[in-house]
Formats: structure tokens, sequence, C-alpha cells
């Protein structure tokens, strides 16, 4: 484990990014965040510091692996302590896809590998009426639904007691949920855009009955509508930390 990274204080709160694996990185992620005046620190598994001191908010990425994995991934019960940690000190929240089913499971709730509920490229997922007020999904309510990227075959199938059902779709029920008031959970990718799929697998996309061509054909379709929306969810969790930290401040 590593200590806090040192930074400037006028450069803004600080997120730390957890890369679970080499080919689920940040993206689009860096880009936004700094834009919107927060400072991504991305920082591998097996390098996360020892808590979240300095760290105005974490976001936890995919990984193509169980959130339980932990003969594959030995950090993950770190992981797992960090984000119980920000759910205990109300430290904002974002989890991706492997992310999210950490903090389903760290909450509660439950995931299960290989559930049926398998989506690959661009899907459409359905904003439900509690997103209406919710400070990161709000900003859409009117439009209904979002487009975004998708790749899991494991999902959440329990929600953790109390969380807030905030997105779902006809394959996949749980696509976005909120536990306590700032701990967001995400099936869906809106670091990815529709360029990623070029280095997906073929032949293993082609064994589960999917074309690589194809779906990128559907991302680019689905890539001007994707991006804003990508961009106006992370510009507002983004929102939300620097929220937070100001509340901290005072």
């Amino acid at each position: 484990m590593s200590p806090a990274v040192e930074l400037p204080d006028d450069e803004g709160p600080r997120v730390l990014v957890v890369q679970n694996s080499p080919t689920s990185h940040a993206g689009r992620l860096v880009d936004w965040f700094t834009e919107a005046g927060v400072v991504p620190v991305v920082l591998a598994g097996s390098e996360l510091p020892a808590s979240l001191d300095g760290y105005g908010g974490l976001v936890t990425l995919g990984g193509g692996f169980r959130p339980d994995a932990d003969d594959h991934a030995p950090w993950l019960p770190h992981e797992r302590r960090l984000t119980v940690q920000s759910l205990q000190r109300e430290v904002p929240l974002l989890g991706i896809c492997l992310g999210a089913q950490l903090l389903a499971l760290c909450a509660g709730g439950g995931v299960t590998e290989r559930s049926g509920e398998t989506e690959r490229g661009s899907c459409s997922v359905d904003l439900l009426p509690v997103a209406a007020d919710d400070p990161v999904f709000g900003g859409f309510a009117d439009e209904g639904r979002l487009l975004m990227i998708q790749n899991h075959s494991d999902s959440i199938t329990a929600l953790p007691a109390g969380a807030d059902l905030l997105a779902t779709s006809e394959v996949c029920r749980v696509q976005a949920f909120r536990v306590g008031v700032c701990a967001w959970g995400v099936q869906f990718h809106p670091e990815v855009g529709p360029e990623r799929l070029a280095q997906w697998d073929e032949a293993a996309l082609a064994a589960d009955g999917y074309d690589r061509v194809a779906l990128m054909e559907s991302a680019e379709a689905d890539a001007d509508d994707n991006e804003r929306q990508s961009r106006g969810l992370v510009t507002a969790f983004a929102d939300v930390v620097r929220a937070a930290a100001l509340r901290t401040e005072v």
C-alpha cells in the first residue's frame, strides 16, 4: 500500500481512482474530472493508500472478475475496506461495473457470477422516477434513458437494504443505485468511449454470440449522446465531491 499522493491544496479535492486491471483504465474520467475542478489520482489496486485520508472522493473501476475474487486480485480485501470507509465517512464514491458490485457487496447486497444478465456494447438504460431528485442522475431525468457502454456477465442481483434503484434495463435490472447520501454504483462504463471496443477480444465476443464490428458500429452511432451523458454524470459526481470538500473545510 502506498501513502496518499501529495498535491497542492489549490488544485481542488483529490479523487482516488482505483484501477483494478490494466485493460480497465480511467479513460475519459481523467480529463473530465480535471475540467470539473477535482484532481484524479489513479492508482493500481496493489498501490492503494492505507486509508482515504487526504482524499475527497473515491472511484472504483472495473476489472472483469468478481468483487470477492481475492485469490485472483489480492488487493480486493483492502479495496473493500476503503469502500466501507467511504460509506462510514460519507466520502463520495462512484463504483463502476466491478466497483458497483464491490459497493453492493460491502453494503449488504448480492452479486451473481454469470447471472444471465450479460451486456456488451452500447445499451439503453432506463432512468426510474426516483432519479429525478438524485444529485448525479437528476439532470437527465427528462430524457428518460441513457446510452452507455456495457461489458459484463456478472451483475448485482440483490440491492443493499435501503439503497435506491435509479436505473434499470430489460436485460439487467440493477443499472444504477445509490447507497446513503453520496455513494453510487453503475453497472455501465461512463469512462469508456466507442474507440475502446476495438480493443475487445473478437474471438471471445464471437464465442458469446457477439459481432465486434456490429458492436463498434452501434457504439459509434450512439457516440454523441453517450459522451454528453457520460460527461454530465461524471461532472455531477465531481460537483458532489467539491461540495463535500467545502463542507469539510467549514
